[in-house]
């Protein structure tokens, strides 16, 4: 026998607005029960349901994989974030270090090479001077000079990188920027006026000549005879060159073959002849491979140096801006 439509549960639900004219209504969260519909709450989720069970419509089905989609992003993205965070963390702490250490040895090396200035010039007075005209430019004084410099960069340096100080590293970043462009400018200015520093080396050292062996010059009369001594040549750019300073035909006995006493008195045929300014320029000259390796290597720890500092004095300034 036919159920009238008037026999139909009350818990009929209408279609969903989605859903086709032909297509039977909306049942999701229903039991059929005994020719009934019992109301069943489907179990909670996050973001979507875990139980399967009759599609309601595109719509909502649509919406659940887009919530689906979004949190696998987001997880994603986070993770993604997070390590990329311990990647930056970890290049920190490195170059943290790194500063540390090379800075470290730097400050050691200056104090090591003061104190070989210190020590020449407490013993051996004014070491290797060779210039009359500046009498403070001796081989002590620079070592001297340079060995504090490198005291003072490398202890700031290292300071700076423990300390994570922003006025340190930035101190730091500026004396080794201005001792850089210091460098490239004297480079620059030695290759333009070369034949002019030619010059005024050759007339300086020949005035210096006239200071060999006398009171107060115990440094320049010391330098020219390990000069000529060990590059076997005499005088600067000739052996004539110690004439004019004795006014006869004299040289030093640093001049001689073979080292005695008084050598330089006579006999001619057993001195140098070579000039000890072409002698030291053709020295520079074959080791200029390692001079240019020496000033590369350098300039490239300069570099590295302002480079770690300065990427450092960024970060101090991040964490410092994130936390105010």
């Amino acid at each position: 026998m036919r159920r009238s439509s008037t026999d139909e549960t009350p818990y009929r639900r209408s279609p969903s607005l989605d859903s086709k004219p032909d297509s039977p209504p909306f049942t999701s969260g229903f039991h059929r029960f005994s020719g009934e519909f019992e109301y069943k709450r489907p179990p909670f989720a996050f973001g979507f349901h875990t139980t399967k069970g009759p599609q309601s419509s595109k719509g909502r089905y649509a919406q659940g994989k887009k919530y689906v989609v979004f949190y696998l992003d987001l997880s994603f993205i986070f993770l993604l974030e997070l390590r990329r965070c311990r990647m930056a963390e970890g290049c920190m702490m490195a170059l943290r270090y790194g500063m540390v250490f090379f800075n470290l040895l730097f400050w050691l090396g200056g104090c090591g090479i003061l104190g070989v200035g210190v020590w020449l010039s407490v013993t051996q007075g004014s070491f290797a001077t060779l210039s009359s005209s500046l009498p403070s430019l001796s081989a002590a004084n620079l070592l001297i000079a340079v060995g504090t410099i490198i005291m003072v960069i490398g202890c700031l340096g290292c300071v700076g990188a423990v300390k994570e100080s922003r006025p340190l590293l930035l101190t730091f970043f500026i004396l080794l920027l201005l001792i850089f462009f210091l460098e490239i400018l004297s480079i620059m200015l030695f290759f333009i006026y070369q034949d002019e520093i030619d010059q005024y080396a050759q007339r300086d050292l020949k005035k210096g000549l006239h200071l060999f062996g006398t009171e107060g010059n115990v440094g320049l009369t010391n330098a020219w005879m390990i000069v000529q001594t060990d590059f076997r040549c005499c005088g600067v750019t000739n052996l004539t060159d110690w004439f004019d300073v004795y006014n006869t035909t004299r040289v030093p006995d640093s001049c001689c073959l073979e080292y005695s006493d008084n050598c330089g008195l006579d006999n001619p045929g057993t001195w140098w002849t070579a000039p000890c300014y072409e002698r030291v320029k053709d020295w520079l000259n074959e080791n200029l491979v390692a001079l240019w390796i020496f000033a590369l290597c350098t300039a490239l720890t300069q570099i590295l140096g302002l480079v770690f500092s300065m990427t450092m004095f960024c970060q101090a300034v991040k964490v410092e801006t994130f936390y105010a």
